[in-house]
């Protein structure tokens, strides 16, 4: 019989390729998701790709008594990916304790119950917000962790010592830790990719939706950073690269190839790449010029930071592998079939 596992904000952009490499893999997944920032609708995309129709359940993880009713209707769940929270880093300089309150409940109501219902372990998507402005590049897992520069970082960084001491406390699970670098990208088959609601936060869907049409300009935040084009610079990963990491963490956890109760690992291409690059890219695959301007810097945005992914790739035995340009080549694709679709 294939192992349960429960995927938290399934519906949502990381999420929905997630939940199709774990199908891949053989899992019986069960998504639940508040759609706070996603649509339903992406479940149809899910099984066009894989055949499988996902278990969904509207649900929000911040209430207990829903969420614990969840683990008794569905017995034997083995483990958990965790990716319901609340993402924007500007939008949680304004709304600081929506964030506080979305990021940090979710997940000890998560804690809490998994004990109970004999759930061995959490995949917990964290970011490499908590590094915060890195002293060196590229970053390792030993690097320090920083002052976080936006209340969203925070959460995150609060959320990775939650775990680490419930473990310690002598909780009967085990947790693999994952600090993103940047995704972007959709899947190959444009079925599914990134559809925030409203105006994009994220860089990459507002250069296609720019590129496209649907918004005006894109605004470039600052050309005057120490990096050599003056933009700042990111570690862009392949959003499909990313799921299958969580897919091969699941499956070190359950397995128990490791005897650490808690692991972390960054994922990221070990490649910078600036903003202006990325948009270049964008122009180069797509064969339209971007309109975007340079505006002031944003509060809360880090100059450069870019990843060192040897743990992961040697202990973890996982690598990024997607071009930046084949990425940015499926984000324009699904960009496309959007407007196709007529929903964007």
């Amino acid at each position: 019989m294939s192992k349960k596992i429960l995927v938290t904000g399934g519906t949502g952009y990381i999420g929905s390729h997630t939940v199709v490499e774990l199908q891949r893999a053989g899992y019986e997944v069960i998504i639940i998701d508040n759609l706070s920032n996603s649509n339903a609708d992406v479940i149809e995309g899910i099984v066009k790709i894989t055949g499988i129709r996902p278990t969904f359940e509207e649900l929000d993880c911040i209430d207990f008594p829903a969420l614990k009713d969840l683990f008794e209707r569905h017995p034997g769940i083995a483990g958990i990916i965790h990716f319901a929270a609340s993402k924007a880093v500007g939008e949680s300089v304004h709304k600081p304790l929506m964030y506080y309150r979305n990021n940090l409940v979710s997940l000890i109501n998560l804690l809490e119950l998994m004990p109970e219902f004999n759930v061995k372990g959490i995949v917990f998507s964290s970011s490499c917000t908590v590094y915060g402005e890195p002293d060196n590049n590229p970053i390792d897992e030993n690097a320090p962790i920083k002052p976080a520069e936006s209340p969203y970082g925070n959460t995150k960084q609060i959320n990775e010592e939650i775990i680490q001491d419930f473990i310690h406390s002598g909780a009967s699970i085990k947790s693999i830790i994952l600090r993103y670098f940047n995704p972007i990208g959709s899947h190959p088959s444009a079925e599914i990719g990134e559809l925030p609601i409203g105006v994009p936060q994220n860089l990459v869907p507002y250069i296609t939706q720019t590129g496209i049409g649907i918004r005006e300009q894109l605004s470039v935040f600052g050309d005057d950073y120490n990096t050599p084009d003056g933009s700042c610079i990111r570690d862009f990963i392949n959003v499909v690269d990313l799921a299958k990491a969580h897919v091969v963490a699941i499956e070190r956890m359950l397995t128990d190839k490791s005897d650490e109760k808690v692991e972390i690992f960054n994922l990221g291409t070990g490649n910078g790449v600036s903003v202006l690059e990325l948009i270049n890219v964008f122009e180069k695959v797509s064969g339209k010029p971007l309109n975007y301007k340079i505006v002031g810097r944003r509060e809360g945005d880090i100059e450069q930071i870019w990843a060192n992914p040897d743990k992961a790739n040697n202990v973890l035995g996982w690598t990024a592998k997607e071009t930046i340009e084949d990425t940015m080549a499926s984000a324009w694709k699904w960009q496309q079939k959007l407007r196709e679709r007529g929903i964007m």
